[in-house]
């Protein structure tokens, strides 16, 4: 199985492509800098409680969604 990190980033992306944003117009959406957004979709970055909860607003779905 898939490191949580790894399948997290895996779930923002394919929401933010069914919300039709472009990497760039979402990270700037959430206030977050493209490299972050980037690495936060691959598995690079940890993300915070704060930046998760930033994430769920901006696509207009509850936290636990995020992780499904």
């Amino acid at each position: 199985m898939k490191p949580l990190r790894i399948r997290f980033g895996e779930r923002v992306r394919e929401l933010r492509l069914a919300a039709g944003y472009k990497q760039d117009e979402f990270a700037e959406k959430c206030g977050f800098a493209r490299s972050y957004m980037s690495r936060i979709e691959t598995g690079g970055a940890n993300p915070s409680l704060d930046a998760i909860e930033t994430l769920a607003t901006a696509l207009e779905v509850k936290v636990p969604e995020l992780f499904l």
